[in-house]
């Protein structure tokens, strides 16, 4: 793989070794922050479980149920991401990923512990919360199962990405998947144009995407 650059973020927290993977991602992702770490802690324990490496074409694929930050650490260690089509995004809400393998369809299911992330300590009588940096310390030196809840499972697997031919569409003369057409008026449109599409004194008028 094509070697990010480590960012000046990798290196802040004093006496913190961090792997090389790690620095990619605090690189790719731009600093270093609990939700990133919890992502790298995630792909690296499903990529351990299914005793695979990081997606060269689709033959590994991710399900995130979340957009937060860990899925950017999720794309750096598995090399699933949209562009390949084997990273797949369920507007869930939860610290959950799944990673599987092509043809089989074997895969684990890693989903973060309620306390994990986020895990109050006490000094003497007084209840302070962690800071950011406790947090990542402790979740870097946490064994995976202290993190996670993981499941081993097969699933029906997403279809392989294909590619769609292109069409200009005929209100914004932009180039779009023809599988994303729509007809409005009579004619062709793109998502955004038919979705502008309204009437006025009974004609039927149509705004432009942009």
């Amino acid at each position: 793989m094509n070697r990010i650059s480590p960012s000046r973020s990798s290196k802040r927290i004093v006496g913190l070794r961090m792997p090389e993977d790690l620095k990619t991602a605090i690189a790719f992702h731009g600093h270093l922050c609990p939700g990133l770490v919890i992502g790298y802690l995630a792909a690296r324990l499903g990529l351990k479980r299914l005793v695979a490496r990081r997606s060269q074409d689709e033959e590994l694929i991710a399900i995130v149920e979340n957009k937060s930050c860990a899925v950017d650490a999720v794309q750096v260690l598995t090399g699933c991401t949209f562009g390949k089509g084997n990273l797949f995004f369920r507007d869930f809400g939860k610290m959950v990923f799944t990673f599987a393998v092509r043809p089989s369809g074997r895969a684990i299911r890693v989903s973060l512990f309620s306390h994990a992330g986020s895990k109050p300590r006490r000094s003497g009588h007084e209840r302070q919360e962690e800071s950011r940096e406790q947090r990542i310390r402790r979740m870097l030196s946490m064994k995976p199962e202290e993190l996670f809840r993981v499941s081993e499972t097969r699933i029906r697997l997403p279809r392989p990405a294909s590619i769609h031919d292109s069409v200009l569409w005929e209100q914004c003369a932009e180039m779009v998947m023809a599988t994303r057409q729509r007809r409005a008026s009579g004619k062709v449109l793109c998502i955004p144009c038919s979705k502008n599409t309204r009437r006025r004194r009974g004609t039927a008028q149509v705004e432009r995407c942009r």
